[in-house]
């Protein structure tokens, strides 16, 4: 065994036990008065939490020193924990119990996206008491070492990769395969079942299209409903009685909104997705004989589009319930039983989103509760319910403490045009005479949900420096309904820029903030909104920090190098952001690129060597456009081995650090020097307006 896998076995070992045996009621050590950088942003203590199937082993994701491992603790035995498998060489991606002694897990590593080029996440099995290792599926690794990652035996290729684990005692898990053309885009997936132990592989494709993309799964991992693509077209299927694939639905890529398969116990039951009248998307069933949705959705949730996982007994496949996101997760149990286990959770631990990972539990009788808040990061609890009992197992970040993190609330505003929108706000712990400085932190995608009322790093990393934070979810923004999805279609830079700019002004409204302190800030195409709202805006900000930020819209489109898919810029970009022959003046005109000379506020600038989403010339080139305009008043800075944004710990607290020493420059108060951590050897290798 290597040096490095034995010590770092040894130090999670440790950790794990730690973590393990956190008991209510122990008085901690007192806290600085503002939690170090890497607080916020190191891998959590303890995560992804799970039990086995008979409730009485407890799995989890153990990390120390950047190194993880998968270990697994005896409920019944004290919480006696073991360490069943770590890399030399990685950390510990996904996992999954395989009935009650044997577990499979992924690989994963933090070397950037040329890593992810060459190298699959592969998928092993172990048993729960860390004997009999097997490769189930390779990585492009060759090197026959049993102690890394890199273990060569008889295996499914590089190109197949782990799906899911039924829980249904067959010993087997969901594999598939990505088929590619010769230029790297998908063209097909291919589902099987295969066994932990024989690596027997059974497929599971007969009768499917050949461009089928996607196969949505059963309680015990048959396919039920598939999506096939061809160009810009997708079409759905069904299977039928008798076995056979039913083409059901089709339409455009993009615009089709109709319905999406959600859920089937593999009988009769069958769940969608599909819009409301009101636009929101809720959860249907269809009529198991004439496949339509019947009139009135099984669960709606106003203001929100239905966006969650259906929960089913493994060994009944009854509906139990589903959990889903509304402001922040919850759920709705069927089941009566399940509903009384949530009552009195919520009563014991009251405050918080509490999710109930029921399993087998109404065999077992046991749950694991998933407790947090938006200044709690997960905790991790045993409800025995025969003893109406709960017992801490674990925390995820410990050294976390609830009273110093700020309160987040959700609210809806409407914009300048009337569109309601949310907007999530987070004020600091502190007290404060007045108003407060400000970050307006701005969601990257940007077709996606920014915000849930949970406990958030970025947030709460700058609230406890003192700033009001404020993160719209502007038209585009999805989770909300189809009216403020769409209404973003075409709007980088004009409706979807308001929006940014309108939540500001709510909010010093409010009284919260002190306009004359407010810095815009934000990731990918946030970082994009950063420097247009310095452009469009410039009232409104003293400053901005954009990272892995968009700078030139044509670049998404004509840099050969990135990630972005064909399909994606041939229809998706034309239909939600502009076609560049169609709309070229208005993308030239919301292209910080071609405006940088406009920039005259002070801005910090990062960005990734092998990012290909936002690829490094968007930054070199602005770099370059500042420098030309004689603009002195930005800070450059560039990571090796890092893509679309920042998996090393080391680079979150440089740039952090950064971002800290930046805002209390421009609109706050310099940062305790006592707090201040910097890593050894600095990732960075660029420099202020160089």
């Amino acid at each position: 065994m290597h040096k490095t896998h034995r010590a770092a076995l040894a130090a999670l070992t440790a950790c794990a036990l730690s973590v393990a045996l956190i008991a209510p009621g122990v008085q901690a050590q007192p806290a600085p008065s503002r939690p170090a950088i890497e607080d916020f942003f190191r891998d959590p203590e303890m995560r992804r939490a799970r039990l086995s199937p008979n409730g009485r082993f407890l799995a989890f994701v153990a990390n120390k020193d950047n190194a993880s491992m998968l270990a697994v603790a005896e409920i019944d035995n004290d919480m006696k924990v073991m360490a069943v498998a770590s890399f030399a060489d990685a950390d510990i991606g996904s996992y999954a119990w395989v009935g009650n002694d044997r577990l499979v897990y992924t690989a994963v590593q933090d070397q950037g996206d040329k890593w992810r080029d060459l190298h699959s996440s592969g998928l092993w099995s172990v048993r729960r008491d860390g004997t009999e290792r097997r490769q189930l599926i390779h990585t492009m690794w060759g090197a026959n070492d049993q102690t890394a990652s890199r273990i060569s035996n008889r295996a499914l290729t590089y190109d197949w990769s782990f799906r899911s684990a039924p829980d249904d005692d067959s010993g087997e898990v969901m594999v598939h395969n990505r088929r590619y053309d010769g230029r790297g885009q998908p063209t097909a997936v291919r589902l099987s079942r295969l066994n932990v132990v024989t690596q027997l592989r059974r497929g599971l494709d007969e009768g499917t299209p050949s461009d089928t993309r996607h196969q949505w799964l059963d309680p015990v991992g048959e396919p039920w409903a598939l999506s096939a693509v061809s160009g810009a077209r997708e079409r759905l299927y069904l299977k039928n009685a008798e076995g056979a694939w039913t083409l059901w639905q089709q339409g455009g890529l993009f615009e089709y909104t109709n319905v999406t398969p959600f859920a089937s116990d593999g009988r009769s039951l069958r769940l969608v997705l599909s819009v409301t009248p009101e636009g929101t998307t809720a959860l249907y069933r269809i009529d198991p004989a004439t496949l339509k949705l019947e009139a009135r959705p099984l669960i709606s949730t106003k203001g929100f589009d239905f966006d969650g996982d259906a929960v089913f007994d493994p060994e009944t496949r009854q509906l139990l319930g589903v959990q889903f996101q509304t402001d922040a997760p919850t759920s709705y149990w069927f089941n009566a039983q399940l509903r009384q286990w949530q009552a009195f959770v919520d009563k014991a631990l009251p405050g918080r989103v509490n999710l109930l990972d029921c399993g087998r539990c109404l065999r077992t009788g046991r749950l694991l509760v998933t407790s947090s808040s938006d200044r709690q990061p997960d905790q991790f609890l045993l409800f025995d319910t025969a003893k109406e009992k709960l017992t801490m197992l674990g925390s995820s970040r410990p050294w976390i403490k609830a009273a110093q993190m700020g309160q987040r609330d959700p609210m809806r505003i409407k914009a300048r045009d009337g569109l309601e929108f949310p907007v999530m706000v987070t004020i600091p712990a502190d007290k404060a005479e007045g108003p407060r400085p400000a970050v307006v932190l701005v969601h990257g995608g940007p077709y996606l949900r920014g915000t849930q009322w949970t406990w958030d790093e970025e947030a709460q990393f700058l609230a406890s420096r003192g700033y009001v934070v404020i993160e719209p979810e502007f038209r585009g923004s999805t989770g909300y309904g189809d009216q403020l999805f769409k209404a973003g279609w075409k709007q980088w830079g004009l409706a979807m820029q308001d929006d940014i700019s309108d939540s500001l002004r709510w909010a010093v409204k409010q009284g919260w903030v002190d306009p004359q302190r407010v810095c815009i800030a934000g990731a990918s195409y946030g970082g994009y909104a950063t420097l247009m709202g310095l452009i469009k805006d410039p009232g409104q900000y003293r400053c901005g920090v954009s990272w892995v930020g968009v700078t030139d819209i044509e670049y998404l489109s004509t840099i050969s190098w990135s990630d972005m898919s064909d399909v994606w810029k041939d229809y998706g970009m034309t239909l939600m952001v502009g076609d560049r022959e169609k709309d070229a003046e208005q993308l030239r005109k919301t292209s910080p690129l071609r405006r940088a000379a406009e920039i005259r506020q002070p801005l910090l600038l990062a960005y990734g060597h092998d990012d290909r989403r936002v690829p490094l010339k968007h930054g070199q080139d602005f770099r370059s456009a500042l420098n030309a305009a004689g603009n002195k008043q930005f800070e450059y800075v560039t990571y090796a081995e890092e893509g679309h944004g920042w998996r090393k710990l080391a680079t979150k607290v440089d740039f952090y650090g950064r971002m800290e020493r930046f805002l209390a420059r421009h609109i706050g108060t310099e940062p305790s020097k006592a707090i201040q951590t910097a890593p050894s050897e600095s990732p960075a290798d660029g420099a202020a307006g160089k």
